[in-house]
């Protein structure tokens, strides 16, 4: 039912079975199973990892550490002001936003109620995780990247908990890149939404960095 709709229905479950089919796979090794994830995939990543998964690595693109509603107001935020000038409509927007979220962190909805496109069960079950701690119980290599010029998941806000904690840390490896967007396409001056609309193709140096991590293990 949608009203106990998580991200275990809408991810986490999916993911783990996947996993689960290639242990069984024939040709596949067992031993050298990785999971990639980009934004609430990265995210979610560590639960996937959680409880005997037999994952043997992470790779987290554009990786959040901060909770999805406050990453939906500082984006709404973001580009509101992308002009310097935030509109009556704008700030309307913003306002209803900061209302919705607050039922959400005041655990103020009711079970079968549905409030920016998802249940009660979702929001409270989400706001409640952190990946980072989930992270730090984990004793598998992770890959950590992140484009500079996100404006989704910020350099500036997420990056920086994730360096701290696993910052002694030599089963884990962060790199960021001064170009690229949310997409880990380059690009330049502020970053927009409207240049997801742009053709391109996700940066060669990411997916060097990430084939020369997962060979480094064979």
């Amino acid at each position: 039912m949608l009203a106990n709709f998580t991200v275990y229905d809408e991810t986490i479950d999916d993911a783990r079975a996947a996993v689960a089919l290639l242990q069984t796979t024939d040709k596949i090794d067992q031993n050298h199973i990785y999971v990639l994830g980009h934004s609430l995939g990265a995210m979610l990543a560590p639960r996937i990892a959680q409880n005997g998964s037999n994952i043997t690595g992470l790779i987290m693109l554009a990786a959040p550490t901060r909770s999805l509603t406050d990453l939906l107001l500082n984006q709404t935020i973001y580009l509101a002001s992308l002009d310097g000038n935030i509109s009556e409509a704008e700030q309307s927007q913003i306002d209803s936003l900061r209302e919705n979220i607050s039922l959400i962190t005041s655990h103020s909805l009711g079970p079968d109620e549905i409030i920016l496109g998802a249940s009660a069960a979702y929001w409270y079950d989400l706001n409640s995780y952190n990946p980072v701690v989930t992270a730090l119980t984990l004793h598998i290599p992770m890959l950590i990247l992140q484009g500079e010029r996100d404006y989704q998941v910020s350099y500036m806000d997420d990056f920086p908990a994730w360096q701290q904690a696993f910052a002694d840390n030599a089963n884990v490896t962060l790199i960021a890149y001064p170009l690229l967007n949310h997409l880990f396409i380059a690009g330049n001056g502020p970053p927009t939404n409207t240049e997801y609309n742009q053709p391109g193709n996700v940066d060669e140096q990411v997916v060097m960095d990430i084939t020369n991590w997962v060979y480094s293990f064979l």
